[in-house]
């Protein structure tokens, strides 16, 4: 086990190596986002804004950024999914894709299930695609209004705990971190509003998605 986040020039740089190879050398590189609704590109439920969500948006960069490369962005997200739903279904819906690269984005809903529950379900998706040679990346929360607006202040602070234990699990496995709750308050703390990130209550917009998708492509790095 590792103490700390991998190294965003390093983690990923044999998938960025078969991204720079030109035909007929190169070969398909599969990319999973697991996942939630903020994956599955819900916005106002229940619109589906598929092509302005984060996967299509991080799909876009790549292909600016290598354009040799023929990339599968996947998503295999469920809306209204937790972590423990997803990692049941991890081997026959995730792994199935043979993917270079994972990316897990649960915890949003997972302070229903609970931190406990929770970090069993992430360690065991994480475990099964680091025994395949997966390359992982995981997503904190991006942000929700919902639990402010029903006056439940206790289930607003149960979000920045799932972002810390999120933060923790990728540094004990040294694999990858987009972190989407520090981006969204980085906006605020810019003074930016936060209802400028969010199309619903709970869901990102495009601007939102874009944060997010901007974390991610700093997995990438041109070389």
């Amino acid at each position: 086990m590792s103490d700390a986040v991998a190294d965003k020039e390093t983690y990923l740089i044999d998938v960025i190596r078969e991204m720079l190879k030109p035909w007929p050398d190169n070969r398909t590189v599969n990319i999973v986002v697991h996942g939630h609704s903020v994956p599955s590109g819900y916005f106002t439920t229940p619109v589906v804004n598929s092509l302005e969500a984060y996967p299509h948006l991080l799909f876009v960069g790549l292909k600016q950024r290598f354009t040799y490369a023929v990339i599968n962005v996947i998503v295999t997200a469920i809306g209204g999914e937790n972590s423990e739903q997803g990692a049941a279904r991890f081997e026959s819906g995730v792994l199935c894709h043979k993917p270079d690269v994972v990316t897990i984005d649960y915890a949003l809903n997972d302070r229903q299930l609970g931190l406990a529950a929770a970090e069993r379900a992430w360690r065991a998706m994480i475990e099964a695609a680091l025994a395949k040679g997966i390359k992982v990346i995981l997503l904190t929360p991006t942000h929700d209004r919902l639990s402010l607006r029903r006056g439940e202040p206790m289930w607003a602070e149960e979000l920045p705990k799932h972002a810390a234990q999120v933060r923790r699990l990728a540094a004990e496995y040294g694999i990858g971190l987009a972190d989407s709750d520090a981006a969204f308050n980085h906006y605020v703390a810019s003074g930016g509003d936060e209802l400028d990130l969010l199309s619903h209550i709970n869901h990102p917009n495009r601007l939102g998605h874009e944060l997010v998708a901007r974390e991610l492509l700093r997995w990438f790095p041109a070389q």
